[in-house]
């Protein structure tokens, strides 16, 4: 069911980063998969796949992700190539986000034994009842990189729209070795992000974090228009 405007449902999802643990409907996320799979692809190769757990599955996922964790920071090596280095203006605006997430959670500048908890709440999908991991055939091209991100915002989107909320996580790429032998992804597939999905706590301060956004001058560049015409 409909539950708002399109350009007020884009504005109303968020990054959620603590969850009640309600379960959902093994239908509904279905459905939720079902509208996302109509999100474009170059060519139509569709190259998502996801798994998705809960239940046991998940708990098993969960305590040995973070039992690996803390024998080693990560995996020794990337599954595809992560080489990029972040600058101004990037590094601000994750700062500005890092300072004000955890300001809220109370988790001082330089505790590194609470900040290291707190990241590693990303391997629990901060309590989310449901958990989806990506992956993606690795004989494909970077191009299909962009189409499971298209993936993920409608499946966002939708989420949000039935009342669900999400956090898209990149960090489950860091730890790929552990989801391929608990869920079995094969060798031939690269594991790309995980996202939460659930019933978002509306009483945890960290939900209050609301990512500021750059205005429109700021990144797009408008070529041909005619100024008199608005």
């Amino acid at each position: 069911m409909k539950t708002m405007e399109f350009d007020e449902l884009v504005r109303a999802r968020r990054s959620v980063r603590a969850f009640r643990d309600d379960p959902v409907p093994l239908d509904l996320v279905h459905r939720l998969l079902d509208i996302a799979s109509r999100s474009p692809s170059g060519t139509n190769v569709q190259p998502w796949k996801v798994h998705v757990v809960t239940g046991a599955v998940r708990a098993r996922l969960v305590c040995e992700v973070l039992a690996h964790r803390e024998t080693k920071p990560a995996d020794d090596s990337a599954e595809f190539p992560r080489t990029g280095k972040r600058k101004e203006p990037y590094l601000s605006r994750m700062r500005t986000l890092g300072k004000d997430m955890y300001s809220r959670l109370g988790i001082a500048r330089g505790d590194d034994a609470a900040s290291w908890r707190q990241w590693g709440r990303n391997y629990a999908f901060f309590d989310a009842p449901v958990g989806l991991i990506f992956t993606i055939d690795k004989e494909l091209d970077a191009m299909s990189f962009l189409d499971i991100g298209m993936f993920m915002q409608t499946l966002m989107l939708a989420a949000k729209d039935h009342g669900l909320d999400t956090c898209a996580q990149g960090a489950w790429n860091l730890f790929w070795s552990v989801t391929r032998r608990v869920l079995s992804v094969p060798d031939d597939e690269y594991v790309v992000a995980g996202m939460a999905l659930g019933y978002a706590d509306p009483g945890a301060p960290v939900n209050g974090v609301i990512a500021a956004r750059e205005p429109v001058d700021a990144f797009a560049v408008f070529h041909g228009f005619d100024p008199a015409a608005g």
